[in-house]
């Protein structure tokens, strides 16, 4: 009797296994960057490359870096998204450009808007490389103390901005 039941206990347990990673979000995608500082660099801001921005330069305030390029199709849906939080809020928002060319991303916001209070150029994407960026839209929130305190895989949605991002942005800002 015992022979057959081994056989049913492993069947089980590959049975809950399953069901529990059904039950998890695949969008969900958990950083190990999350509590820890934001890693160091310096880079060219698209509208002027003379001018270099760190997250050194954003110490003492809340921001928001959002991963995004010309070439992603998810970038320009939740382009409008981060549009009207910019328009709405006070929020540093910092977009990132990742591998991308700098003419090619100044005519893409120049023809959608640009919500950033400056955007840099990752043109090989080794800034994006030490966020763990895997792909692009991705956004992070970073707070005074240059920490990493959540990250967001795939295009921000309106339900994103107002149910996890502006909550959280001014919970750290009180």
């Amino acid at each position: 009797m015992k022979r057959f039941l081994w056989p049913l206990l492993v069947f089980c347990g590959l049975v809950a296994l399953l069901g529990a990673g059904l039950l998890k979000n695949p969008r969900e995608v958990p950083s190990p960057l999350v509590g820890r500082p934001a890693p160091a660099f310096s880079l060219p801001t698209l509208a002027d490359p003379a001018r270099q921005l760190g997250p050194e330069q954003l110490r003492g305030q809340v921001w928001v870096l959002n991963v995004w390029a010309s070439w992603c199709v998810a970038c320009e849906a939740e382009h409008p998204v981060l549009v009207d939080m910019a328009r709405r809020t006070d929020v540093t928002l910092v977009g990132l450009n990742y591998k991308d060319k700098r003419e090619a991303a100044l005519v893409w916001l120049g023809r959608h808007g640009n919500p950033y209070r400056a955007s840099l150029l990752d043109a090989d994407g080794r800034v994006g490389l030490d966020f763990g960026v895997y792909g692009v839209p991705e956004t992070y929130v970073i707070d005074r103390d240059g920490v990493i305190r959540h990250k967001h895989t795939g295009a921000v949605t309106p339900e994103v901005v107002q149910g996890t991002l502006l909550p959280l942005i001014r919970q750290l800002e009180g």
